[in-house]
């Protein structure tokens, strides 16, 4: 099969279209022919650097997977050859989704969407699985509150502000202006543009920040809650000394990492199934144009996310 590798670690130059043996589905685990994979965040971080899963050498990129069930493992029950699903298998552990066949375990993964096509299916499992698990799992939104979502026009922002509204919350975004009116359509409320406008000075008696920038983001979202509420971040590496100053404010704050996740997969997939939940496709290329991919990620003014198609 096709898949993209890396010898060394470096730019996106380093990608490369390789040849190597189809894996074959071990016990629980099922073998999907890929149709449509994504870039994210940390596949460029551990494009570069390794990031946490490495060992000193490159792992296999990609998590986020649509395509066919094409075997099935012994003792898989949920399914069978044919089926199309969606997921982010293994995760924090290298799944190799970058590829044209993948194994994954079965009940990671499930059903994909009859609405969605394969490349928007790819669009979701990781980032809505971390907006899922920040605002319904850490912060146990409930309806009524009010949200604060940095870059909401974001692979993980876009998302959230879908997920936070269709959990009964009042959702307030950062985005650059030209991205308002795409994200007033997604059920945003209200919007600052960061580039004119301080958010901290702007918004007030917030209950919970979902926070994907880092660095300042953090302690300065801390003025924007009420007492009691609480900063969630994906981006900090001072996630304990925000931790304390928000405590010694009556506030929270908790750093995250997603997980694979079945149970939270199939409540995206629900969202997605009735319609209060779609991606924002960005840009769409071949597998083989990953590098390009890549190069256009880390220009950081994706709106939504970048896909990857892989066969038919």
């Amino acid at each position: 099969m096709r898949a993209i590798r890396q010898e060394t670690f470096g730019g996106p130059e380093v990608l490369r279209v390789v040849e190597t043996e189809r894996p074959a589905p071990g016990p629980a685990e099922v073998l999907v022919r890929v149709r449509a994979t994504s870039v994210n965040p940390t596949d460029v971080w551990h494009r570069a650097t390794g990031g946490l899963a490495g060992d000193g050498t490159p792992v296999p990129l990609g998590w986020d997977v649509s395509g066919v069930v094409e075997a099935v493992g012994i003792g898989v029950t949920v399914h069978r050859p044919g089926d199309e699903v969606f997921g982010m298998p293994r995760h924090p552990i290298p799944a190799g989704t970058y590829a044209e066949y993948v194994t994954a375990p079965a009940r990671q993964l499930v059903r994909k969407p009859d609405a969605l096509t394969h490349p928007e299916a790819a669009a979701l499992p990781l980032a809505a699985l971390t907006a899922w698990q920040a605002l319904v799992d850490v912060a146990e939104l409930r309806p009524g509150q009010r949200v604060l979502v940095h870059a909401a026009a974001g692979g993980v922002g876009h998302l959230a502000v879908q997920i936070a509204k269709a959990r009964g919350a009042y959702v307030i975004g950062t985005a650059r202006e030209a991205k308002h009116a795409l994200l007033r359509e997604l059920g945003a409320d209200e919007l600052v543009d960061y580039t004119r406008a301080d958010f901290a000075a702007e918004v007030r008696d917030v209950d919970v920040v979902l926070d994907a920038i880092g660095g300042e983001y953090g302690p300065r979202s801390l003025r924007t809650l009420r007492p009691g509420g609480i900063v969630v971040s994906l981006a900090s590496p001072e996630e304990a000394a925000l931790a304390e100053r928000a405590e010694q404010l009556g506030l929270r704050a908790a750093f995250m990492a997603v997980e694979a996740d079945g149970a939270g997969m199939r409540e995206i997939a629900a969202l997605a199934a009735d319609g209060r939940l779609r991606p924002v496709l960005d840009t769409v290329l071949p597998l083989e144009r990953a590098a390009e991919a890549h190069a256009l990620a880390e220009r950081g003014r994706t709106t939504g996310k970048i896909v990857l198609t892989v066969g038919e």
